[in-house]
């Protein structure tokens, strides 16, 4: 690689973490994976992103195309395939021709019938959590050559810190607003019950143990019914 090749290597990674650090949220983040990564790495139609929930679950709340979508649906359905294989197994994951996949057979045979000819999907971790896969498509077979690799690796490195960042602010997001409504459904209770904000915290985790219902979803229910009395003037 020349210097010239390596300066503009450099300035296409410092665009691409520009734009997804300019995004909001953990869907407007990886709704920019997807449409950079088909926009920039060669070879690539579309990509799609599996992600990895608390419980385990992995969907695709993002991609490019209807083909990216069909085919990411596809191993969820069967319970194997490349995007799945990089989460839990491999950094990264190419295949040349899916028409002569072997690896994934049932997968390979209906990734070809909705059009897809090659792939190549990158694990997308950081030192703490595998946060789940960036995964890309090509129509044609062949599609992705070393340097799809190369640079789909870096791109992968720079989406997993943005999608940890966003994901970690929308939890401490998520937390706050959770101590808020508890906070605010143990006031009522103080009010209601004449006790202090102690008493009704304790009142409030007790019913919650009891009726097995979460600790916040008892409140917002319990500001909910309150909100309501207050508007019927009760």
């Amino acid at each position: 690689m020349t210097g010239g090749e390596q300066v503009d290597l450099a300035a296409l990674f410092a665009g691409m973490a520009r734009d997804l650090l300019a995004r909001h949220g953990v869907e407007a983040t990886l709704e920019e994976t997807c449409r950079l990564a088909a926009a920039t790495i060669d070879g690539c139609d579309s990509a799609g992103v599996s992600m990895v929930h608390r419980d385990g679950h992995i969907d695709t709340p993002a991609a490019s195309s209807e083909v990216a979508g069909i085919a990411h649906d596809i191993q969820y359905e069967l319970h194997e395939g490349p995007c799945l294989d990089t989460i839990w197994e491999h950094d990264t994951v190419r295949i040349d021709d899916l028409a002569t996949e072997r690896r994934w057979p049932a997968f390979a045979a209906k990734a070809v019938e909705v059009g897809v000819g090659s792939m190549m999907c990158f694990r997308l971790f950081t030192e703490r959590d595998t946060l789940g896969a960036l995964n890309l498509f090509a129509a044609r077979p062949r599609a992705f050559d070393e340097e799809s690799r190369e640079i789909g690796s870096i791109f992968a490195a720079h989406v997993a810190v943005a999608l940890s960042a966003e994901r970690t602010k929308a939890q401490l997001t998520e937390a706050f607003y959770t101590r808020q409504r508890i906070g605010e459904a143990a006031g009522i209770l103080a009010e209601r019950h004449q006790m202090t904000t102690a008493d009704a915290f304790q009142m409030l985790a007790e019913a919650s143990q009891h009726h097995n219902i979460k600790l916040r979803d008892l409140a917002e229910r319990l500001v909910a019914d309150e909100n309501r009395a207050r508007a019927r003037g009760t």
